[in-house]
């Protein structure tokens, strides 16, 4: 077995520890009346940042879609931005992940999700009495692309990126729709999810925001938990770019002095100390995931730091490392 036990239940644990007080925010509200996707309204939030509300024939409901558009004139790819198990009201990304300031002044249209927590940004067999209606992979590869790079007046050329859940989500996306993206980053990720490691992480995810993981794709070993296992899919990624990153679990500068700023600092130790034992899992899973991919002559570019936690700080840093290798296969400059 690639991975001992322990470190299985160290990770699980470090997940429910860190997330399991943030459950319990009520199910999204369905709306039957809602049965056609389409743009309904837009704000300018500030300088470049849109924020978009589209209706979901799918999900029965209002999403709200933030967007940083680009610099320049002519059309630009869209790369679409997942976030994590959070999938708060705005995009962590946008709150704690500076990617608004990342982005500006790059030929780049970025295109970020919101309300997605818990999901795996998958299609769930059931309705999740905590989780709601989640028809995620059909609103984002089949329902939103059409409105939003109508809108955006798009070059049509797109890449996919996120982080923790999100990572896992772009990846299993690009792995399911061959050829939709150009390119693919999964930043502190984990890539599995028909074996026992696989198994744990996914019900852990879900489970810290309580949604009850047999609504997700059925019990454990069920056929479609194998169809959503990008480690077995792999192959199906010949031919996308590919950027895999992660670190180690030992804290950076920037992580200590968050901690130590922190109101509380045995409140942040004990929150980083989860973090730590979630980043040592997911470079766990982002080693033997490129691997694979190096079995398979699949090329990947994987950035692997000797620090870094499962936190914002760190998860910022992994942006530019991750949009330099999608930046060309797009067919834009990195800087």
């Amino acid at each position: 077995m690639f991975c001992a036990a322990a470190s299985i239940v160290a990770l699980a644990v470090a997940t429910a520890s860190a997330h399991a007080e943030e459950a319990g925010n009520p199910a999204p509200v369905i709306d039957p009346s809602i049965d056609r996707t389409e743009l309904v309204a837009s704000e300018i939030r500030l300088g470049n940042w849109e924020r978009l509300y589209v209706a979901s024939a799918s999900m029965h409901r209002i999403v709200p879609v933030d967007v940083l558009r680009g610099s320049g004139s002519e059309p630009r790819p869209t790369l679409y931005l997942l976030d994590g198990v959070e999938a708060e009201d705005t995009s962590g990304w946008l709150t704690k992940g500076r990617a608004a300031e990342y982005f500006t002044g790059k030929p780049v249209d970025v295109v970020l999700t919101s309300g997605g927590v818990g999901s795996m940004y998958t299609d769930w067999q059931r309705y999740d009495a905590m989780l709601g209606l989640n028809r995620w992979e059909t609103f984002l590869t089949d329902e939103l692309p059409p409105v939003v790079e109508a809108y955006l007046e798009s070059s049509g050329r797109r890449a996919i990126a996120g982080v923790s859940m999100g990572a896992q989500g772009a990846m299993m996306l690009a792995q399911r729709h061959p050829g939709r993206y150009a390119a693919v980053a999964g930043m502190s990720g984990c890539y599995s999810t028909a074996d026992e490691f696989g198994h744990t992480v996914t019900r852990m995810t879900v489970g810290s925001r309580g949604g009850d993981v047999v609504n997700l794709w059925g019990p454990p070993g069920s056929p479609e938990w194998a169809a959503h296992d990008s480690f077995l899919g792999a192959d199906h990624l010949r031919g996308t770019v590919i950027h895999l990153s992660a670190g180690t679990g030992l804290p950076t500068p920037a992580d200590l002095a968050a901690i130590t700023q922190a109101p509380n600092i045995f409140d942040a130790a004990r929150m980083a100390g989860g973090g730590s034992s979630l980043e040592a899992g997911t470079r766990t899973c982002t080693e033997r995931f490129a691997q694979r991919l190096t079995q398979l002559g699949i090329p990947a570019t994987v950035h692997l730091t000797p620090t870094g936690m499962h936190t914002w700080p760190d998860f910022a840093d992994a942006l530019g490392p991750a949009w330099r290798t999608l930046a060309p296969a797009l067919n834009v400059p990195a800087d």
